[in-house]
């Protein structure tokens, strides 16, 4: 058997001390050890401060976080004191003898054990209290900044005639200061009554009393200020009855006070307010009394008050007296809330005009085709659509790409198409760490193209105006490396002994380039690296040999990290668009001050109400709030960021907006006066999307200002589905320039259109003036329909059962097609609405969209034709009353034979026009047969010969001028000389070139159609 004694069964073994070695050796590692903790957390915050300083924002940074860091401290001390005072106060009166009971005998064990830990018992307790409520302080760093900084909106509310400002900037910090109180009385009451039981204060088993006189004055006081704070509580709830959501049918969501909360609940709330400072006194009572039984007493009749008054009575007088007669009980409450709603969304001047909107196509065609041209811009290049090509036509490198959805600009007076050739590392042939953060660093040119027009002769492509790498066009000179884009979201290290790749050229060769910018961090400080590495979690950027004297980091690239970053208080914009500036590519941010403490005003929730069929396509079109739902918003601030330096600008927007006002207060210096932007910026500013777009969804029920009308939703409109997509997404707002009723010239707006609500039928049109350099910048303008007009989505219906459009989509997608369909664009014109829609084919096998068809509705009129200018004719009919001959699928006269050109007495022009209709026909054979490859080789012919066609033919029309003006200059004077060399420019030369151009365009537009159609 073992001996189980525990007794030595071997030779004893010595355990010394380590050596001084050894503990020297563990005392330096355990030192190295809290330093590199160290190091790790403080890496953090001096990246931060580094990165503040090189966009000249460290004010910012000092700012938030001296806030941050006082209310850490002020709140986590007041909490830690308030908890410790009463564990040290509840301790100081225990009892100097414990009660001789089991429950005491038990609790002997429990205080001799913590006896020789209860200091540092009182410090830890203290410590995390404070650290934990010093914390959540420090989050409230927006509510204080508001608080200490407010200012007046010079507006008071319609029940209790306070400022505006004291419900959207004093009332959310009492409640903190409230809830701060609450907590801390709660805390202490738990601890104060713990350590009593503990040390005998308070007995649940033990005979006698089941308190001391100590314990009892003491809990007393805390059960008061606990009763206190919620007399306050009520005091503040009155207030807050100005700013608190229901449900309410007429709206579904309703913020402001009801017939019930002005008769019912803030009387209530006052007499609850009595009760609870009566009980308040009576548990401070007890300090003379020393007994529970008033307060107890006081307690209950607060609560039954609480059952009976707060929740009983308003239950009542809902029942009996609002429901009864609920539309003339809420008829003033409604008309507030409809007042305070259209002022704190910007909407208070918006009225709706009567429109008729039922245009006839029979009445007066000739001035209804003329007026159609000059109605609107119209922008058949959807930017929704058109990425695609921007990307095969001029993505150049696969490592470029553009924006899923590209932005609208106006250069030289002109709706314009911009996409930005920005840079994608994830399409690197070979992708490591050098690649993708030393050698690709940035993006190359603006791509921009034509709104209104196609490239001739190119089967549907945008006509591009500033396009190749580097770009050239109508833009001139800048700078056009980007190296902050919307999809730049890696870091890169430019500027040290690694140069970067510049961009690739035709030939193969490669152009490399150094940032001479000051924008990043400069990395040449070891400790700096060091930092870094840490943050980035990225060894290499401590010992690279990359990184040199001159290397700086970039990072937070993209606009919206950047303006988010240095003004945190403001809500950005879902849709942020680069213009060309001077000279330098500038990124335009819109951005907006909102509040949720405006009384009255309905909320709203921000990610839904600018939720449209763009957004959800696209993640970074979508909006970035601060507090989702709001019931305040101004477009108070545009902000830029440099596309090659990444400097970030603030300008006043809204110099009215007292929100704004209290944030420049709180960050002065930070934000720019209006006065201070450029002029060639102004000219590119614009009416924000996602702002029209909370006013639009506000607008479908707040158009109604008569609160019988609003009561009863008998108007209450809604946001049509886009009708291009399958899902059941809100049609976008689309910018349009064009002339709306009342205007005498074209003017560059928003635009979007309302139906009944669960109704297909148009119900309104509403236009905002976009342009920043007009005088009614942001005037809306509501056409309110009168007559029986079809809805977006019920043209595309009808669109879509139309023959011709049924053989189109059939042909295309028997020849291996998609067909796409643009934006629906609405334009009022001569008391109706004239729609337009591109509609594209890509094939599946090709990379790119080509505008094909164009649809144009007008009344009763709904046509499908191969151009903008065709489609009006069909819809209006052409100059003297008639319309073009009817089209078949291919748009092309609806005949059997193939339209021949006519003879010529130039042999050389008359046999290149045999050779292109030689090449024609032999095109038609090949595409019936389905030999893409001999179709092509026909195509190649039928230009060529058309090129010599064109030449030979103005050769004999500068041959036969020249003639004819020899032999009759010694007969007439220079009227006749000119008359008779323009007689003889229009002769046979003259025909033949148009004769050949006709039929050049039948021949290619029929083929450009059957080759998009089959994937090209």
């Amino acid at each position: 058997m073992p001996d189980r004694g525990g007794g030595p069964t071997g030779p004893r073994i010595r355990v010394g001390r380590p050596s001084r070695r050894v503990r020297t050796l563990l005392m330096t590692l355990g030192v190295l050890a809290v330093l590199a903790m160290a190091f790790v957390m403080f890496s953090g915050f001096w990246t931060d401060w580094l990165w503040y300083r090189s966009v000249n924002y460290s004010s910012v940074f000092k700012t938030t976080l001296w806030t941050k860091i006082g209310l850490f401290f002020v709140f986590g001390l007041l909490m830690a004191a308030a908890v410790g005072v009463n564990i040290w106060l509840a301790h100081r009166l225990r009892p100097p003898l414990s009660a001789m009971s089991m429950e005491q005998q038990s609790l002997d064990r429990y205080r001799m054990g913590i006896a020789p830990y209860k200091k540092w018992l009182l410090i830890g307790i203290t410590a995390l209290v404070g650290l934990i409520a010093g914390a959540s302080a420090a989050g409230q760093w927006r509510t204080w900044l508001m608080w200490v900084n407010g200012v007046p909106f010079g507006q008071k509310d319609p029940q209790f005639h306070m400022d505006v400002s004291f419900f959207a900037f004093d009332l959310p910090w009492y409640r903190f200061l409230l809830g701060f109180g609450f907590a801390a009385a709660v805390l202490s009451l738990v601890a104060a009554a713990l350590t009593h039981y503990l040390y005998g204060g308070l007995r649940i088993t033990s005979p006698g009393a089941r308190a001391t006189a100590a314990a009892t004055g003491h809990l007393s006081v805390l059960l008061g200020v606990f009763v206190s704070l919620k007399a306050i509580a009520y005091w503040l709830d009155r207030y807050g009855l100005a700013v608190k959501s229901s449900d309410f049918k007429a709206t579904g969501n309703w913020t402001g006070l009801r017939y019930v909360d002005a008769n019912a609940y803030l009387p209530a709330k006052t007499i609850l307010f009595c009760i609870a400072v009566i009980c308040a006194l009576l548990f401070f009572a007890t300090l003379w009394r020393r007994t529970w039984q008033l307060p107890v007493i006081g307690f209950g009749l607060m609560v039954l008050s609480a059952i009976l008054i707060g929740g009983l009575y308003p239950a009542i007088v809902q029942k009996f007296q609002v429901q009864p007669n609920e539309q003339a009980k809420e008829a003033p409450y409604i008309e507030k809330n409809i007042e305070a709603t259209r002022d704190a969304y910007g909407i208070s001047g918006v009225k709706p005009e009567d429109y008729r909107g039922a245009g006839k196509v029979d009445e007066d065609r000739q001035k209804k085709r003329e007026d159609a041209d000059t109605a609107a811009n119209y922008r058949l290049n959807d930017p929704n659509i058109v990425s695609p090509t921007f990307q095969q036509l001029e993505q150049e490198r696969s490592y470029y790409q553009f924006p899923t959805t590209l932005d609208v600009d106006r250069y030289n007076g002109q709706d314009t198409i911009v996409g930005l050739r920005e840079l994608n590392v994830n399409k690197l042939d070979k992708r490591n760490w050098i690649n993708d953060h030393f050698a690709y660093t940035h993006g190359y040119g603006v791509v921009a193209a034509k709104g209104t027009e196609t490239k001739k002769g190119s089967k549907g492509a945008p006509a591009f105006t500033e396009s190749g790498l580097p770009t050239k066009g109508n833009l001139g000179e800048y700078e056009q490396r980007i190296y902050y884009g919307e999809k730049t979201t890696q870091y890169s290290i430019v500027g040290g002994p690694q140069k970067e790749l510049d961009y690739e050229e035709d030939g193969g060769g490669q152009k490399t380039y150094s940032y001479k910018g000051d924008s990043g961090v400069n990395l040449s400080n070891p400790i700096n690296r060091a930092a870094y590495a840490v943050s980035f979690g990225e060894p290499q950027i401590l010992y690279s040999g990359a990184i040199g004297e001159g290397s700086r980091i970039l990072y937070n690239r993209t606009p919206k990290e950047r303006v988010e970053a240095v003004a945190p208080w403001l809500t950005i914009d879902g849709d942020v668009y680069p213009t060309v500036v001077d000279g330098r590519i500038q990124w335009v941010v819109d951005a907006y001050t909102t509040t949720n403490g405006y009384p009255y005003a309905s909320r709203t929730t921000l990610g839904d109400t600018t939720a449209d069929s763009l957004s959800q396509a696209d993640s970074q079109r979508t909006v970035i709030a601060q507090q989702n739902q709001v019931n305040y918003i101004r477009n108070s601030v545009k902000a830029t960021v440099d596309a090659y330096t990444g400097d970030v600008k603030l300008y006043t927007w809204d110099e009215k907006d007292p929100v704004l006002k209290t944030w420049k207060k709180a960050f002065p210096g930070t934000v720019k006066d209006k006065s201070e932007i450029p002029a060639a910026l102004n000219d590119h500013l614009r009416y924000p999307q996602d702002m029209f777009k909370v006013q639009r969804e506000l607008l479908t029920l707040y158009h109604v200002t008569d609160p019988g009308q609003f009561y009863n939703a008998s108007d209450a409109w809604q946001v049509p589905n886009d009708p291009t997509k399958k899902d059941d997404s809100a049609v976008p707002p689309y910018y349009l320039s064009l002339k709306a009723p009342g205007q005498d010239q074209q003017q560059f707006a928003l635009t979007t259109t309302f139906t009944p609500s669960e109704r297909p039928n148009l119900r309104a049109f509403m236009t905002v003036d976009a342009d920043a350099r007009s005088k009614n910048y942001g005037q809306m303008k509501l056409l309110r329909v009168t007559g029986d007009v079809d809805g977006p989505e019920q043209v595309q219906n009808k669109l879509n059962s139309m023959t011709e459009v049924g053989n189109f989509v059939r042909d295309m997608k028997g020849a291996d097609s998609d067909v796409l369909y643009g934006n629906l664009l609405t334009v009022p014109l001569d008391d109706g609405f004239l729609y337009v829609e591109p509609v594209y084919v890509q094939g599946r096998k090709s990379a790119y969209p080509l505008l094909k068809k164009v649809a144009v509705s007008y009344g009763t009129e709904t046509v499908f034709a191969d151009s903008l200018g065709e489609g009006l004719d069909q819809v209006f009919g052409a100059a003297g009353g008639t319309k073009p001959p009817a089209q078949d699928q291919d748009g092309d006269a609806d005949t059997d034979e193939p339209t021949k050109p006519p003879r010529t007495n130039d042999p050389t022009v008359q046999a290149a026009l045999d050779d292109a209709q030689k090449a024609f026909e032999d095109g038609e054979k090949a595409m019936k047969e389905g030999d893409w490859k001999k179709y092509g080789e026909a195509q190649d012919r039928l230009q060529e010969a058309l090129e010599r066609a064109e030449e030979a033919s103005a050769k004999a029309a500068e041959k036969n001028a020249d003639k004819n003006a020899d032999k009759n200059a010694d007969k007439a004077a220079d009227k006749g000389a000119d008359k008779s060399a323009d007689k003889a420019g229009d002769g046979d030369g003259g025909k033949t070139d148009k004769a050949a151009d006709k039929n050049a365009d039948d021949g290619a537009d029929k083929g450009g159609d059957q080759e998009a159609g089959s994937g090209g």
